[in-house]
């Protein structure tokens, strides 16, 4: 069974982080354990866009021999949430372990932690992979997809597009090599449009079939759920505060 919206979900793992800042963005010059003097201080030195986070992230991603494919930053609530997308070498084949993911999810935690990437805001850092949904409108994204079967608009020599469903053999310099019931046709790059990889129940021996259990996209729901919850209980600490104040 399919989750909800008919898709595989991508591989995900879930990090909720304090904000607290214990990097040197943290700490006044000359004072070791010292924090900076205002949360202004803090904010001008903390990397909070997405261009100054994949900075940040992107040798730390590369150190664990993988790839930074995105990073996002959305509003929730008191807090952000940062969603980091990693993959695989553009030379591999098949998903990013989960084992992986979670081991790059602390790295990347510490990092921004490190960084004090959002000075004492707190934040929910989601960790995951791209799952077979994500568009392949890049070239990494055609060679990642080798072997998989994928569905794509390809122009013909009259102009017109005609859609096409084969396997991705190759991507090479030249364009990609797609297996069409049995014979193999090489598509030039400028002929090809965004590719959509299917989902497949049984794969083709030797490669695994795709998982589209669930539980992920639950767990990812629950997760929100408990930081709704916390957010809740800071309103009733925060107006606790101001009754003390009065």
């Amino acid at each position: 069974m399919l989750p909800r919206g008919g898709r595989a979900p991508r591989s995900r793992r879930l990090r909720s982080t304090s904000g607290r800042c214990t990097g040197r963005a943290a700490r006044a010059p000359g004072r070791r354990d010292a924090q900076l003097d205002t949360e202004d201080d803090v904010a001008s030195s903390a990397p909070s866009r997405p261009a100054e986070l994949t900075e940040v992230l992107e040798p730390v991603v590369a150190r664990a021999g993988l790839h930074l494919e995105g990073v996002s930053v959305t509003p929730a609530g008191r807090r952000r949430v940062v969603r980091v997308t990693v993959d695989l070498p553009e030379d591999a084949v098949g998903a990013v372990p989960h084992d992986r993911v979670a081991e790059v999810s602390r790295s990347v935690s510490t990092a921004l932690d490190d960084a004090c990437a959002f000075g004492e805001q707190p934040y929910l850092l989601e960790v995951g992979s791209p799952g077979v949904d994500r568009p392949l409108t890049e070239r990494r994204h055609w060679r990642r997809a080798r072997t998989r079967l994928v569905a794509v608009d390809v122009t013909g020599e009259d102009g017109a597009a005609r859609r096409t469903t084969g396997r991705v053999v190759e991507a090479g310099d030249d364009g990609v090599v797609l297996d069409v019931d049995g014979a193999r046709t090489t598509v030039p790059w400028d002929r090809l449009g965004t590719g959509a990889v299917q989902v497949e129940f049984r794969r083709p021996e030797g490669q695994p079939d795709d998982d589209v259990d669930s539980d992920d996209v639950d767990d990812l729901d629950e997760t929100h759920d408990d930081l709704d919850e916390t957010d809740d209980e800071q309103d009733e600490t925060d107006d606790e505060q101001d009754e003390d104040r009065a």
